[in-house]
């Protein structure tokens, strides 16, 4: 073996081991998205309408304490801060109703989506045209994969095995230069996805998630217990706005 054909393997080597990297990396951050997304709609489900009711009370009963006091303005902005806070948590409540759960993730799931990010990841690319062909179709990979759609990602796995821009034939010159270029572009990839998984889980609802699912393995129901606690403090607003209207009412 001539020692360009000994270094080219050498690299393709290095190479191989950081698309591995890569879609590794990339799969993970996916699902990380997924699972957040999921954690954020059992939550709003369970109790995101309890804060929101929670919050409307607390802005109501604002709202009556200022009026008893027209002229304080810090009692005016608090009012104003408390209606704020509400109407953020309604519509989020909302939101979160309207939409449908996102979909389990399932092991074929992951495996189709390992096999496209190998196949046509745009740091496979050696042109701009190229990069950008391969850039389009993983992001409908990547949105197939949010869904749980995995008829869409093996359609596309087909279609871009059959386009002619996946036929390639290079010498070991060529293929020296692509292999350097494509290594220098997955490091820079593996390190943009390391950053964002980084950011996930500095994410508050993966910090609760986390902190969630450790309770409950070891025998204990936080969102049960969360629940009844914002039923208890709901009660308790409700009486409190009913005493400071007949305050007012007297006064």
């Amino acid at each position: 073996m001539l020692p360009e054909e000994q270094e080219l393997a050498r690299l393709e080597s290095e190479l191989a081991n950081l698309e591995d990297q890569v879609v590794t990396a990339e799969e993970t951050l996916e699902t990380l998205k997924v699972e957040t997304a999921q954690f954020q709609h059992h939550y709003y489900q369970i109790v995101g309408w309890l804060f929101a009711e929670l919050d409307r009370l607390v802005a109501q009963i604002a709202r009556v304490a200022a009026g008893l006091e027209p002229e304080n303005t810090e009692a005016q902005t608090q009012a104003e801060a408390a209606e704020q806070q509400a109407q953020k948590s309604a519509e989020e409540a909302g939101l979160a109703e309207k939409q449908p759960p996102p979909p389990e993730i399932t092991p074929e799931l992951k495996q189709a989506f390992r096999q496209a990010a190998k196949l046509m990841h745009p740091n496979r690319a050696t042109t701009d045209a190229e990069r950008k062909r391969r850039t389009t179709i993983m992001a409908m990979v990547n949105v197939a994969y949010e869904k749980g759609d995995k008829a869409t990602i093996e359609k596309l796995i087909i279609e871009f095995g059959h386009d002619p821009e996946a036929i390639t034939g290079e010498d070991v010159s060529a293929r020296l230069v692509k292999t350097i270029r494509r290594i220098a572009q997955l490091r820079r990839r593996l390190n943009e996805a390391q950053q964002e998984i980084a950011a996930q889980t500095a994410n508050e609802l993966y910090e609760l998630r986390l902190t969630i699912t450790e309770a409950k393995e070891m025998g204990g129901d936080p969102l049960g217990d969360l629940e009844r606690q914002l039923m208890q403090q709901i009660s308790e607003k409700k009486i409190e706005l009913e005493m400071i209207r007949q305050q007012r009412v007297s006064g």
